[in-house]
């Protein structure tokens, strides 16, 4: 199968590498020409995933025009919210030529408009087959090839999908499929928000008991919200969600635990992002989802707190202190569907 990767960060390049590694036909497509040359040169992405090798196997090209309109399937391995940029390019380039599935990569929700990203690649590509890949895989872990799973989400589950699903597979990474698009995508989006939640727990060093109690109540949140914005519930215990929220949680690699541990530690958040290199896709996300929140009237506890940490100034501890202190309540479990 043909595929096409536009992006050349970590997650893009890792994810390329492990299709040649599975046989597939692939060409990587950095954002930069000059980026694109170094990594024809030296077989190496020293910038987003040094140290490992890129194979022979693998096609590397500054030239989107040359190879998107051959494509099945193209994966767009961009910032969330680069996403409307990347489609509007990609439809110049496509001209008349039909690819079967663009599907994303990223993790995040639109500003202002609020839009997922196969939202956004709908919009501007009307007419295509979109998707998203989605779930807890690590860019470094997947180049490496350790093991993993992740979901491919699709409108319909049908015989491309699947066909996608058995070219994207091999024994160190198993695909599996949803036709439940919200969820797969909102899960993504908000594990991210608490992922800098609980590396703000870290910074205050408040303790393993405060992160375990601090991830069992964002399920909670992330299956209310998710299923209020038109999802299904048991799609965030799986692998999207719940799977995602813990490695990103725990994750020593994870950009959002890593820059929430910084503002837990006191670091102001504007000196953060002036001084960052890679994106925090949970931070522009954490806006996107609290303004999206308000508009519909939807209780996100957690959410609005790091909103406030985030783009109010408001202090960890007085955020912690907050969810403390809310009004006392009892647990209901969320059962899985039978």
């Amino acid at each position: 199968m043909k595929f096409v990767v536009l992006g050349a960060g970590a997650w893009g390049t890792a994810f390329a590498l492990h299709l040649a590694r599975a046989d597939q036909d692939v060409t990587l497509v950095p954002r930069r020409k000059e980026h694109a040359a170094l990594l024809q040169a030296e077989r190496e992405n020293r910038e987003y995933l040094p140290g490992i090798a890129l194979p022979g196997t693998l096609a590397v090209t500054g030239e989107a025009d040359a190879v998107v309109g051959g494509a099945e399937v193209v994966l767009l391995a961009c910032p969330a919210q680069a996403l409307r940029d990347t489609c509007s390019a990609l439809r110049t380039r496509l001209g008349g030529a039909r690819v079967r599935l663009v599907a994303s990569l990223a993790k995040g929700l639109e500003l202002r408009t609020h839009l997922r990203p196969s939202e956004v690649i709908a919009s501007v590509l009307p007419g295509c087959a979109t998707g998203s890949v989605t779930g807890p895989t690590n860019a470094a872990e997947v180049a490496r090839g350790l093991p993993a799973a992740l979901v491919l989400a699709t409108a319909a589950v049908d015989e491309f999908a699947n066909e996608v699903q058995a070219a994207m597979s091999g024994p160190t990474l198993r695909v599996y499929t949803s036709d439940d698009v919200a969820g797969a995508e909102f899960g993504g989006c908000l594990k991210n928000v608490y992922a800098i939640a609980a590396g703000c727990c870290e910074g205050l060093r408040l303790g393993d008991n405060a992160k375990a109690a601090l991830m069992t109540r964002a399920l909670a949140e992330m299956v209310r919200v998710g299923v209020a914005l038109g999802a299904r519930a048991e799609t965030f215990y799986g692998l999207s969600g719940f799977g995602d929220l813990v490695a990103t949680c725990h994750g020593g690699w994870s950009r959002n635990r890593e820059f929430g541990q910084r503002v837990g530690e006191g670091r102001a958040v504007a000196e953060l992002m002036a001084h960052r290199k890679t994106v925090v896709e949970g931070y522009k996300t954490t806006a996107a989802l609290d303004e999206l929140c308000r508009e519909r009237g939807l209780e996100a506890p957690i959410l609005r707190e790091m909103h406030a940490i985030l783009f109010e100034g408001k202090q960890p501890a007085e955020a912690l202190r907050a969810l403390m202190l809310r009004e006392l309540k009892r647990e209901t479990a969320s059962p899985l569907p039978t």
